[in-house]
């Protein structure tokens, strides 16, 4: 299993990425842009709503494993008005999903929009299983509102165990 995510301000999706990672001992890589975002988190929340709402897909650094030998990758974003990182878009468009498993997941602030949905549909040709939304404090804050037991089932369930 490979585990790619992005993650920007307070770190909550590598946060949900390193549980998986320790979980599994599987394999990890972060999603970064060639161009890091910089500001007030208010100023990158400005920037993202312009990126999405003009479907920018920024450039990213090459990452430290190749995706292409696994047969498993889970995908983890924030959520960023409704839908995944631009960063998370270009990573997806850039592999081929053919007869590989992708486990996505999210973290958001209380309204997980149409993340997964979306994932979903740049993905083609891979089957998805154990799809997950964590939720953190609304203002972007690095509190996590979903029970650690909902994560912990989660993780179970990935495993087989009940």
């Amino acid at each position: 299993m490979l585990i790619v995510y992005y993650s920007v301000s307070n770190g909550n999706t590598k946060r949900i990425a390193e549980q998986l990672q320790k979980a599994f001992g599987a394999d990890i890589a972060q999603i970064e842009t060639i161009k890091p975002y910089s500001g007030s988190y208010n100023e990158i929340v400005d920037q993202g709503k312009r990126e999405v709402d003009q479907g920018y897909r920024p450039a990213i650094k090459s990452l430290s494993v190749n995706p292409a030998e696994y047969g498993v990758v889970a995908i983890g974003t924030s959520t960023w008005w409704y839908t995944m990182a631009p960063a998370v878009l270009s990573f997806l468009e850039s592999c081929d999903w053919k007869g590989k498993t992708v486990i996505p997941f999210q973290t958001h602030g209380g309204w997980p929009g149409h993340v997964i949905k979306d994932i979903k549909a740049v993905c083609k040709g891979a089957d998805f299983s154990h799809e997950m939304a964590v939720q953190f404090d609304s203002t972007g804050g690095a509190e996590q509102v979903t029970p650690d037991k909902e994560i912990e089932t989660w993780i179970k369930q990935m495993k087989g165990e009940n």
